[in-house]
């Protein structure tokens, strides 16, 4: 069980721009000028392949607003009591972030595409799959989880870019898996202070980034100079 973010067709990829980033991606673009840690350079969407529980999609839903996800979305839900879903989903997600953060439900893989250079993560337990704590995330991502009680498809397996896993000894939650990578990647992207050698040692603080001055090109082919 784990993430990935939806299905894509490689050809239409070049295309077609979802526009469902797109207004994550201007919040996110907000977020920073206020100085918020949880907006990284880069965008991820993170989903679930046949989610049956509208609480675990209404958690995954209110953990990705946390941790500024662009969007969330579901390939082939089985949610077959609406009401119901949208009841568990309030329940589990009391900060009302469906208002906040788009939730998209795609019928099937091939209904799902991906904006140009965002690069499907498949999250499952498998041998050949990269320990997440060795991997390194992509700027812009799509991570897919696996449903309650079922692993990835393999349609879906095939389309990632890239298959991790988080070294447990067991399945999680998919709801605490989804909240465990995107937690490793605000780890991978965030900018903070190195970790003291010892629990009770003394946190270096970051220095200030400074943004170098515009560079002007005069021609073809010439060196631009920067401005001081």
């Amino acid at each position: 069980m784990f993430v990935i973010f939806g299905t894509i067709s490689i050809d239409a990829v070049a295309e077609f721009r979802l526009s469902c980033p797109l207004e994550g991606q201007r919040r996110l673009g907000e977020a920073r000028t206020r100085g918020d840690k949880s907006a990284m350079r880069g965008y991820f969407a993170i989903g679930i392949e046949g989610v049956s529980k509208p609480g675990n999609i209404g958690n995954l839903i209110r953990t990705a607003h946390g941790f500024g996800a662009a969007f969330v979305f579901s390939i082939s839900p089985n949610l077959k009591n609406r009401a119901t879903v949208e009841k568990a989903q309030t329940g589990a997600n009391t900060s009302k972030s469906e208002t906040q953060i788009p939730y998209y439900e795609y019928p099937e893989l091939g209904d799902m595409i991906l904006p140009r250079g965002c690069q499907l993560v498949g999250v499952e337990l498998i041998d050949e799959a990269v320990e997440m704590p060795s991997f390194r995330h992509p700027r812009n991502a799509a991570y897919i989880l696996g449903s309650e009680r079922l692993s990835l498809s393999k349609d879906i397996i095939q389309k990632c870019h890239h298959v991790i896993k988080i070294p447990t000894k067991f399945c999680l939650n998919v709801a605490t898996a989804g909240a465990v990578v995107m937690y490793d990647r605000h780890l991978c992207y965030g900018r903070y202070a190195d970790r003291p050698v010892s629990p009770s040692g003394p946190i270096e603080p970051l220095t200030e980034h400074v943004s170098g001055g515009p560079i002007f090109r005069t021609g073809s082919g010439t060196t631009g100079k920067r401005k001081r």
